[in-house]
């Protein structure tokens, strides 16, 4: 199990380092510069050639890649093209809200996501089953930045109840958080239940019919209690991987939910980073949304290898 666990890592790590490449090569494909972006279209040659030579932009690319890499492997980001602030600095006032927007959409996820699937599998074919069935389908073929669009058109323009921008840093108290929080949780949820619900019902129906539980139920536990205290623990590992899958939608989601509702998160600085072309905040952002989605897969993965007996043999 340790050495699945250790290549699981290994690829992990030779994927992110991949993704860097990558990054750094496209963005630095990228038309203009941070220069053209700080001078403005009025500036003339000599200025533009001096200050693109006081930012290292002149330098060969793959001259800029070593030193980018270098720094990266003890920690250093660089500094910011745009304000000269350290980026490590300059990302480490957004990443908070960006966690707490995910961490507070994944606490109201994943409980709704279970509770759907549990009760869908538990009567198939029923009224709430295909009505279940019906919104998590709408909600998985509706785009992200939509739900979001429709959510400030409800809760905001047409009844007033929640604020359409989600200025949390100017949020009063612990009930102000909450408020100006909602619409954007609301947003990303319910892009992540329809899938997690999908997934649970599929796996667990497909559970309830297995011998064990069957033999529970005969014995005179609820079919509740034996879906909830057999079926469920022993699929563990495909509802945590599925879970896992439907939680990286989070990180592309919150793209257009954090734009929308202009957020203070990660996301949003990575959208003004390539406005400005700040290449090192844009680049350091879209390695943290990469490590987190590796993450991801990796926790699924270790809770895979430990609730199936199999995959720990075969380590």
């Amino acid at each position: 199990m340790t050495r699945l666990i250790a290549k699981r890592l290994l690829l992990g790590l030779l994927t992110l380092w991949l993704v860097a490449t990558l990054v750094f090569a496209v963005s630095g494909a990228l038309p203009g510069d941070a220069a053209a972006s700080i001078l403005g279209q009025d500036a003339t040659a000599e200025t533009l050639a001096a200050l693109r030579a006081q930012m290292g932009l002149d330098d060969p690319l793959a001259l800029r890649y070593a030193h980018w890499l270098g720094g990266i492997l003890q920690g250093d980001f660089g500094l910011s093209l745009a304000n000269g602030r350290p980026v490590a600095e300059v990302i480490g006032t957004r990443l908070p809200n960006s966690l707490l927007l995910a961490g507070l959409s994944t606490l109201v996820a994943i409980p709704v996501s279970l509770a759907l699937g549990i009760a869908s599998a538990m009567r198939p074919d029923s009224v709430f089953d295909r009505l279940t069935t019906f919104l998590s389908v709408l909600a998985l073929s509706t785009p992200s930045f939509l739900i979001a669009t429709l959510t400030v058109l409800v809760f905001s323009v047409w009844s007033g109840l929640l604020p359409a921008l989600s200025n949390i840093d100017r949020a009063e108290g612990f009930g102000g958080t909450l408020r100006v929080m909602a619409l954007p949780v609301l947003a990303l949820s319910l892009s992540v239940i329809g899938q997690m619900a999908r997934m649970t019902r599929a796996i667990l129906i497909g559970a309830l019919s297995e011998p064990y539980v069957e033999t529970a139920i005969l014995k005179g536990t609820s079919p509740l209690r034996a879906a909830i205290l057999h079926a469920l623990p022993n699929m563990a590992g495909p509802i945590v991987n599925a879970s896992a899958l439907s939680l990286n939608a989070l990180i592309s989601g919150v793209v257009f939910v954090e734009v929308i509702f202009a957020y203070p998160g990660l996301t949003k600085l990575m959208v003004d980073s390539v406005a400005t072309r700040d290449l090192p905040v844009m680049q350091a952002c879209a390695l943290i949304f990469c490590a987190g989605f590796l993450i991801l897969v990796l926790v699924a993965d270790i809770v895979a290898i430990l609730a199936n007996p199999r995959l720990r043999s075969a380590g």
